[in-house]
């Protein structure tokens, strides 16, 4: 999760699941833009993507599990952000199917939980939330688009397609 706080620019969040690839791409981008980035990671030991972009003294760490209410309200509460970028989880689907709970709770209990948070604490936090084309599972020769229905094939896809109908 990316949590950004910048007075200059008027933004800031957390951005969980900065650890992955993904996640240390994005805290990079916002640096450039000039934002405040906390990153929230379960794991704080894997932080190989955040060094080798040159960027791990410049993020302020903090551990959170998404799928524990009370770390990521803790969390939330500390930094008071401006935007959340949620990007959290376990994103591995072969992973998915050998640990179907793990997956359906860190993406769809922890999206549930922050937004929980948010609206018990701020209510103009600016939230992003990484969404995945496994929600729609085989579209076969079509694109997915709003009116797709999700079909998903994995435990990954049906925790996906969780939070966000």
């Amino acid at each position: 999760m990316a949590w950004c706080n910048d007075g200059q620019i008027g933004h800031g969040g957390p951005h969980a699941g900065i650890t992955g690839q993904d996640g240390a791409h994005l805290a990079r981008f916002l640096l450039e833009k000039g934002y405040v980035v906390h990153g929230t990671s379960r794991d704080s030991a894997r932080l190989d993507g955040l060094i080798a972009l040159g960027i791990r003294d410049k993020v302020a760490l903090r551990s959170m599990s998404p799928a524990d209410f009370q770390s990521g309200a803790l969390v939330i509460e500390a930094v008071a952000p401006d935007e959340i970028y949620n990007l959290s989880g376990q994103s591995s689907v072969a992973l998915s199917f050998t640990q179907p709970a793990e997956t359906l709770t860190g993406i769809a209990v922890g999206t549930l939980n922050m937004l929980e948070t948010l609206r018990r604490l701020w209510g103009t936090v600016r939230f992003y939330n990484a969404g995945s084309s496994e929600c729609f599972g085989d579209t076969g020769t079509g694109a997915a688009n709003e009116q797709t229905a999700f079909r998903p094939k994995s435990p990954y896809g049906v925790a996906k397609a969780a939070y966000q109908s």
